[in-house]
């Protein structure tokens, strides 16, 4: 290219992509030989540097308007948080919520009754991994695996049975979107608008759901609508999971 340019009274478009984990000496280092070769522009590229160049299997592309974060087929094993949380629901019960996650975003959700019975799951336990599996009639399930307190990996089947009708269907919606790249935020909105038979206590599906889903929220992240309750300021952001207020500091976390 540098021989060609001699003769070109223009600079020849000389692209160099280069991977994400390039280091600065190695930038510069195209550069100089560019120079040395008689090039007289050249322009480098490194993956992730900016967006819609060099996309790779990982990263986020647009589909339907939404950024497009995870693979088309769901792994076979992903990370998992455990939250616990109270259903008052009249009954006051003991409720969980299990969130696969995708390179650290929330992937899919499941939630049930806490029952040790049904799903033996000891109370220190906060994370794991949910394993899709299929049965010999080839239908899916979910179970879920974890490491004891000892380092022995257990497994337990049937993650996927812990709902009633009416929540996992609740749990598919919110699965579904998740995929699909709608920001968490917009997906707590959604949770919160669900029209579901619940009595008006503070501990509710629907809160306990919530709270699962805020703590994946990047910090700094701008409430759409709201205000704060001390100085009235629509300057409200996400810090680990909490509406905070960016001028007074007042938090509903407490």
């Amino acid at each position: 290219q540098g021989r060609v340019q001699k003769w070109v009274d223009h600079s020849i478009s000389v692209t160099v992509n280069l991977p994400e984990e390039v280091t600065e000496e190695t930038v510069s280092n195209v550069y100089m030989k560019a120079w040395e070769a008689g090039c007289k522009g050249v322009t480098v590229y490194r993956e992730g540097s900016r967006s819609g160049v060099l996309l790779s299997g990982k990263e986020k592309k647009k589909e339907g308007g939404l950024e497009k974060m995870f693979p088309d087929k769901r792994p076979k094993k992903l990370d998992a948080d455990v939250v616990r949380f109270n259903n008052n629901n009249g009954k006051n019960e003991k409720w969980i919520a299990v969130v696969g996650t995708y390179d650290g975003k929330p992937y899919e959700i499941f939630t049930g009754l806490n029952d040790l019975k049904k799903f033996p799951l000891p109370e220190y336990v906060e994370k794991g991994k949910i394993i899709k599996v299929k049965d010999e009639n080839k239908k899916s399930r979910y179970d879920f695996e974890f490491t004891e307190q000892h380092g022995y990996t257990n497994t337990i089947g049937g993650l996927s049975n812990m709902f009633n009708k009416e929540f996992w269907n609740y749990a598919k919606l919110i699965s579904g979107v998740l995929r699909h790249g709608m920001p968490v935020e917009d997906v707590v909105h959604l949770v919160q608008g669900l029209k579901i038979d619940e009595e008006d206590h503070i501990n509710t599906w629907k809160n306990g759901v919530e709270r699962a889903l805020k703590k994946y929220i990047p910090d700094g992240t701008k409430v759409k609508k709201g205000e704060c309750d001390e100085c009235h300021s629509k300057d409200l952001v996400y810090q680990e999971g909490c509406l905070t207020c960016a001028s007074c500091g007042h938090s509903k976390c407490g």
